[in-house]
């Protein structure tokens, strides 16, 4: 099957996209495209063009084919809990995400599988906060994962700038 990438630069770094005609596989920030091909796509051009509104505040939902790389079958499903009960502008902590995805994962487990995200911000990771605070994202250039996380944030409206 053939995979094809681009990226833009965003408010919080350069952000690449993998797709193929199946739908979006990847969305990041250090995506490694060696076996894709970095020509004009459709899927690809589409969830360019929804993550440029998104980042303009002109998106709060995302409408696009998802072709995600095989997940474990717990992985997958509080991603998708996730992706279907926490809306644009608002936080759930990862001991809610836990209980609310109905897998017996426990909280602490929620942050290793928010970092295998293989869509973030399409499936909104950074959603995921600390009982106690912000807490970790592997998003976003290096060493700015917990900037980035406060970005989107603050860009939703879930949390008043400067307040972390």
């Amino acid at each position: 099957m053939m995979i094809f990438f681009d990226e833009f630069d965003s408010q919080v770094g350069m952000i690449g996209v993998l797709a193929g005609p199946a739908g979006v596989r990847r969305i990041g920030w250090r995506l490694q495209p060696s076996d894709a091909l970095r020509a004009p796509d459709e899927t690809v051009q589409q969830a360019l063009g929804q993550l440029r509104e998104y980042f303009a505040g002109q998106r709060r939902e995302f409408s696009l084919r998802l072709d995600l790389p095989p997940l474990e079958e717990v992985t997958e499903a509080v991603l998708r809990t996730l992706a279907d009960t926490v809306g644009y502008g608002e936080t759930i902590t990862y001991g809610e995400l836990a209980t609310r995805s109905g897998t017996g994962v426990p909280a602490r487990a929620i942050g290793s599988i928010m970092a295998a995200n293989p869509v973030p911000i399409v499936i909104p990771c950074h959603r995921v906060v600390a009982s106690d605070g912000l807490g970790g994202y592997s998003g976003g250039e290096p060493g700015r994962g917990a900037e980035t996380k406060r970005w989107l944030l603050e860009n939703e409206g879930a949390l008043p700038p400067g307040l972390w």
